[in-house]
């Protein structure tokens, strides 16, 4: 019998690594086209809740269990390497593949609000290379989204153009005055 314990316990550490590396490979792979990774705190939450807060996601979001361990190797040596700091505690982990990020991040905060999780807050996140802490979610959250930014950008454009034309199609007062005046001195001339 203790032959047979001692060949499982030598089997158990390679079966192990090749988990924890497989599991590497799929937070790497999801960070590729990733455009914000976040931690969230999930201490004390229970599996019917994290099931509930992904079915809440859009499709462009992921939320990922992990060891911090196993994040750190992960995002070592890329554009993710700020996120280190946060990698403490119980961490659940979000990785939002579309620059859509105000919408990935609104049923997080609706789950908080909706189970009244105080404490289960952002830990940190990294979008463009730079790190925001729990107290800078808010310009994350409010930042425009795509669409809102080529509403703006188109009305930046357009409303020259309009003014432009409104001038050109506005009638020209002052000059049919001014050719009123010089017929009517011509005509008083003569």
């Amino acid at each position: 019998m203790t032959s047979l314990r001692s060949a499982v316990s030598t089997s158990l550490p390679p079966i192990r690594a090749a988990i924890s590396r497989m599991k590497q490979e799929m937070v790497r792979r999801e960070l590729e086209n990733c455009h914000l990774l976040a931690g969230i705190w999930c201490h004390g939450l229970t599996v019917r809740q994290l099931q509930a807060l992904r079915g809440a996601l859009p499709p462009s979001a992921k939320l990922i269990v992990a060891k911090n361990t196993l994040v750190e190797k992960a995002i070592a040596g890329t554009r993710w390497e700020p996120l280190r700091p946060c990698a403490k505690g119980m961490n659940a982990w979000l990785f939002v593949h579309s620059d859509e990020i105000p919408p990935a991040l609104k049923p997080c905060r609706d789950f908080q609000r909706d189970f009244k999780l105080a404490l289960n807050d952002f830990t940190g996140a990294v979008f463009e290379g730079r790190l925001y802490g729990p107290d800078d979610f808010q310009a994350l959250e409010t930042m425009p989204t795509r669409m809102e930014s080529y509403a703006y950008l188109l009305g930046c454009l357009q409303t020259p153009a309009v003014s432009f034309l409104s001038i050109l199609q506005a009638p020209d007062t002052d000059a049919d005055q001014a050719a009123e005046g010089a017929a009517a001195t011509a005509a008083s001339e003569n």
